[in-house]
């Protein structure tokens, strides 16, 4: 259980340490088990799976099938960010098709504390995702409830954009508050334009997992080389 909060039983422990998590927006569907497979050969544990629809963000993306599809054919800990409008209906759904952690934005949840509460009792992780925009004390009252913040490194909607070097200030913005709070378990992830570079400054600015996908499994070498090339990066044994 979580140190911030109490909630239900959990399903797969949250991967400890700095984490390199491949965002699977970047994947090659036709190919998706697979390439997966491969990551998690070269160290993946964790595992974005990121759903827009169209409204709240400029796209749209995949939803429960690929989820369900996914599930069976690995353990990893699988991290769906829900970029959608009234998220809420979609919590319980979600976390039968197997989500291990649920996070919702800040920007789109006017009864945070119900959604994050909701999630914990589906049995799931709970976290809280912010714009570039939105400053981070709009947590504040929050908080102490979620296992993880997700500070958006680009204006979310589409993968393959350059990441936003201003977002770094909120990242150590979001560990002074949880420092305030004694919160010691509190996961701060990073998402959008990961590369071997900006994964380094997110780490020394305070985060812990790093959601990276084009640079995984669009790079310039294998998925397996791309992977490890980030947790080099950030000194995690490769």
């Amino acid at each position: 259980m979580s140190e911030n909060s109490a909630g239900g039983t959990h399903r797969r422990p949250m991967p400890q340490g700095v984490v390199i998590a491949p965002s699977i927006l970047a994947a090659d569907y036709v190919r998706l088990g697979e390439q997966v497979a491969e990551a998690e050969e070269a160290g993946a544990r964790w595992f974005q799976v990121d759903v827009m629809d169209g409204h709240f963000v400029p796209n749209l993306s995949i939803g429960l099938p690929v989820l369900e599809s996914l599930r069976p054919v690995t353990d990893a800990f699988l991290d769906v960010h829900l970029m959608i409008d009234n998220p809420e209906g979609f919590l319980e759904p979600f976390a039968r098709a197997g989500a291990d952690l649920i996070t919702v934005h800040q920007e789109v949840c006017p009864h945070l504390h119900r959604e994050v509460h909701e999630i914990r009792r589906l049995g799931c992780r709970a976290g809280v995702a912010i714009d570039p925009s939105t400053p981070a004390e709009m947590l504040s009252e929050i908080l102490p409830f979620v296992d993880l913040v997700l500070v958006m490194t680009v204006n979310p909607g589409f993968g393959g954009q350059s990441f936003i070097h201003a977002a770094l200030r909120k990242v150590k913005r979001v560990r002074e508050m949880a420092a305030r709070y004694s919160l010691r378990g509190l996961r701060v992830q990073v998402d959008g334009g990961v590369d071997p570079e900006t994964a380094a400054l997110s780490v020394d600015a305070g985060a812990d997992v790093l959601v990276a996908g084009s640079s995984v499994f669009r790079g310039p070498g294998t998925i397996a080389e791309n992977y490890r090339a980030l947790r080099r990066a950030v000194a995690v044994e490769v």
